[in-house]
């Protein structure tokens, strides 16, 4: 499993949360909620990033206002993913509270609630 600073903060954030568990998927780290991913590490481009599940409208408007910073990723953002690079100094709150929103689209309920 990769061990290095960012997957560590990933880490930190993803398993704060309610019932959350990491496993590798992919050759990366991926963080799950009764199965479910919630958010993935990515690093198979050549960028570190995380990626995760957002609210219908988000990823044009992230993407849209920092180009450099949010991406649509392959595979999963045609349904609403969005990728967060994480390679040059990345606003951790904003990444934080990104993942746990992500989370509270995934858990169930009862989760989700938890999860605040």
């Amino acid at each position: 499993m990769t061990t290095s600073p960012v997957t560590e903060r990933l880490r930190a954030v993803c398993l704060a949360l309610p019932e959350a568990a990491e496993k590798e998927a992919w050759g990366d780290p991926t963080w799950r909620v009764r199965g479910r991913i919630f958010a993935m590490e990515k690093r198979g481009d050549g960028r570190v990033s995380v990626w995760c599940k957002a609210p219908h409208g988000s990823q044009e408007v992230l993407v849209g206002a920092d180009p450099a910073r949010f991406f649509v990723p392959p595979y999963v953002g045609a349904k609403g993913w969005i990728g967060i690079r994480l390679d040059d100094e990345p606003d951790w709150a904003e990444v934080a509270g990104l993942i746990r929103r992500s989370y509270r689209l995934i858990a169930p309920q009862r989760l989700a609630r938890q999860a605040g």
